[in-house]
């Protein structure tokens, strides 16, 4: 690949060469409108350049086969940019189209296609990376990495990276990341990641992790972690872990494996082994082995064990502690209660 390279730019430059050294290339067109050979800055049709230093404006095909100079340059291609083997310009709006790859200043609008990669400050449309497509800023519409797709803004729209995907800001829309999807803001949608899905802020909707699920202020739907569901701030709906599951506040139904538990709840608690309130209140269900209630339990408790500091309502098992009952009836086997607020 590197030969083949090393003679592409070779043949380019002696046909460049080959133009008039005053002239910026070899300008067929009339009125800016036909061929343009070289460096010709304005060209309605097809122009072909080794690499632009000049391009100001192409409507129709521009082809070359380096990227442009000084990062991408001033210029705008509105219609085709082919890049045998790379392309690029400040703003593309229709396809680009790269052997290896195809990149922009600022943006890309309509259809990116680079056998490596895409990428540009701004991505609007389809973008398709044999290794990634990536952004400095937001992305909307429809991406696809071989390793991934990212933004250092926000991602709205229908995203699939093969090692993951994810933003600097927001998540709104579909993204599946082979290891994982996650956002620095919030993240809203399906959301799918083979390890893991996350967001520092808030997750709303469908999020999937083979490992775990988590957000540092909230998470709004349905949640499923191989291993965990957690959240730093409130749990609405339902978070389901093969291990545990746990919010600050839990609105809703929470299922583990092993134990669910939170510090102000009110639905449900399941799991096989244990559920801990943590000085706080329950009001709801909950079900385990071992019903750990370090607060005020309002409701229904259903285990070997139950335990609460402070009952108001009916513990079921073999073993019920309800601390705030009188010397007698503290601890009861089958079933224990304790009425009144």
């Amino acid at each position: 690949m590197q030969y083949l390279h090393t003679a592409l730019r070779a043949l380019a430059l002696s046909l460049f060469a080959a133009l008039p050294a005053a002239a910026q290339g070899l300008d067929l067109t009339i009125n800016h409108v036909g061929l343009g050979i070289g460096d010709v800055p304005r060209v309605t049709g097809l122009r072909l350049n080794y690499r632009d230093r000049r391009l100001v404006r192409v409507d129709g095909v521009n082809a070359t086969i380096w990227t442009p100079y000084d990062n991408g340059g001033n210029g705008e291609v509105r219609g085709v940019a082919l890049g045998v083997p790379v392309t690029g310009a400040a703003r593309i709006d229709g396809v680009a189209l790269g052997v290896f790859g195809v990149g922009a200043r600022e943006r890309i609008r309509g259809i990116g296609v680079g056998a490596l990669g895409v990428g540009a400050n701004e991505l609007d449309g389809l973008m398709v990376g044999g290794l990634g497509a990536g952004t400095g800023a937001d992305f909307t519409g429809i991406g696809v990495g071989g390793l991934g797709v990212g933004a250092g803004g926000s991602l709205r729209g229908i995203f699939v990276g093969g090692l993951g995907a994810g933003s600097g800001q927001d998540i709104t829309g579909l993204v599946i990341g082979g290891l994982g999807a996650g956002a620095s803001g919030d993240a809203t949608g399906l959301l799918v990641g083979g390890l893991g899905v996350g967001a520092a802020k808030e997750v709303r909707g469908i999020a999937i992790g083979g490992l775990g699920v988590g957000a540092g202020e909230g998470l709004t739907g349905l949640a499923i972690g191989g291993v965990g569901v957690g959240t730093g701030g409130t749990l609405r709906g339902v978070g389901i872990g093969g291990i545990g599951v746990g919010g600050q506040t839990v609105r809703g139904l929470a299922i583990a494996g092993f134990g669910a538990g939170g510090r102000d709840v009110r639905g449900a608690l399941i799991a096989a082994g244990w559920n801990r309130l943590e000085h706080g209140t329950l009001r709801g269900v909950t079900v385990s082995s071992f019903n750990q209630m370090k607060g005020v339990q309002r409701g229904l408790a259903i285990g070997i064990v139950n335990y609460a500091e402070e009952l108001h309502g009916l513990q079921i098992g073999l073993i019920n502690i309800a601390r705030n009952n009188s010397s007698g009836t503290r601890v009861l086997p089958v079933a224990n209660w304790h009425g009144g607020n």
